[in-house]
């Protein structure tokens, strides 16, 4: 099978869709598959790089952080793909790049598989100042784009219901997305782990929460700050790895409320280093509500990390509470279970066993490339059955 994956983002940005991206095509090419991808230019002009197509784009930050568009249909690189003639189309964004995906879905007749990874409910904030009309907004956006696939693919139930409720007709599955848990097999050595610790200037002693991911407003990170303050532990430290336009804040927060002794930001660092990161904690924190999966979760899982996160139907099937970590919904239950975790007898290294457990038998990549796979198949045979709309090839196409 020829397919062809758009996406907004790609390598050498690093996102959760990156991630997901990379290891589906990964693991399709090992399926026997040939998979190209489309996406945008990091500049004003168009270039391919191996089976990469990158079309030329503007930002827009203005919008959203790291933002970009493109908006000319009209590109050699677009005449490549038709040419190569994929059988499916895997759309990972809604905006340029689906726009494209929907171009060459009508230019060769063949059908869009969308995976709908962000809950915009929660990034309401950048355009809209109205929270109510925000959400209608979205809800109207998502239903106009989807109509336009074959089917959906949402990581999780909560991506599921939200997608129902706001009147998705399109057959809908739910597919957690998978990772590649191989880099998280192998054990750092405790001497490298322990040059870490002293680079970041974390004491011996000391237990690290650790919070991965993209420093947003969403993110939420500053309310484990405030339970840091409200708790106020001698022999534990948050270590925030990762960036964005939010760190500043986070960063005059924590001087502003005299815990610069309990946090340490690592900053961005590259992704070949993030399993040394995982490795060094003790124990994932999260208090965002707005992902859809969380690739970071289950990373940490893989990495025998338990997991402390603020309760979010994302997260059902992936924490069973006193099994590999808990959700928590306030700082009483913070407090409780984070006490518990350090305090009761075994109750650590039982939890880091589960946690292991669950990533690799239920989020590999290779478990959700088959499971992708198997709905491509379906869609295909879904949309041949389906009467196709005359295509009148003009240049307002």
């Amino acid at each position: 099978m020829k397919i062809l994956i758009t996406t907004e983002w790609y390598s050498p940005v690093i996102n959760g869709v990156v991630t997901s991206v990379i290891n589906l095509k990964k693991e399709l090419e090992r399926l026997g598959h040939e998979v190209k991808i489309l996406t945008l230019s990091e500049e004003k002009k168009s270039y391919t790089k191996k089976d990469i197509f990158y079309i030329s784009s503007l930002g827009v930050g203005k919008i959203y952080p790291g933002a970009r568009i493109t908006l000319s249909k009209h590109n050699k690189l677009l005449q490549e793909i038709i040419d190569w003639h994929p059988d499916i189309i895997h759309s990972q964004c809604e905006f340029s790049t689906f726009r494209l995906a929907k171009h060459l879905s009508r230019q060769l007749h063949i059908p869009i598989v969308h995976t709908y990874h962000t809950v915009y409910e929660d990034y309401t904030h950048y355009f809209s100042p109205n929270q109510k009309w925000g959400k209608a907004m979205v809800a109207l956006f998502s239903k106009k784009v989807l109509k336009h696939t074959t089917n959906v693919i949402a990581p999780t139930e909560k991506v599921n219901k939200l997608l129902v409720g706001y009147g998705v007709k399109r057959p809908i599955s739910v597919i957690p997305t998978g990772i590649d848990l191989t880099k998280f097999q192998q054990s750092i050595k405790k001497a490298e782990l322990h040059k870490l610790r002293i680079k970041l200037g974390i004491p011996k002693e000391n237990k690290i929460l650790l919070f991965v991911g993209r420093l947003a407003k969403e993110k939420n990170v500053e309310e484990i700050l405030y339970y840091l303050k409200k708790w106020n532990p001698k022999t534990t430290t948050f270590l925030i790895v990762g960036d964005g336009p939010y760190r500043e804040t986070l960063e005059n927060y924590v001087a502003t409320n005299h815990i610069q002794s309990m946090v340490k930001f690592a900053g961005m660092i590259k992704p070949s280093q993030i399993a040394a990161y995982y490795q060094l904690a003790d124990v994932f924190i999260s208090a965002s509500n707005s992902e859809t999966q969380g690739l970071t979760y289950i990373e940490a899982m893989a990495s025998g990390l338990p997991l402390l996160c603020k309760q979010d139907p994302c997260l059902d099937h992936v924490i069973i509470d006193g099994y590999n970590g808990w959700q928590f919904s306030s700082y009483g239950a913070f407090h409780c279970y984070i006490n518990q975790l350090f305090q009761t007898l075994h109750l650590h290294e039982y939890m880091v066993n589960n946690a292991k457990e669950r990533a690799y038998a239920h989020y590999s990549s290779v478990i959700f490339a088959k499971s992708v796979e198997a709905l491509y198949y379906d869609a295909i045979s879904l949309y041949k059955m389906r009467p196709q709309p005359v295509t009148i090839l003009d240049s307002h196409s």
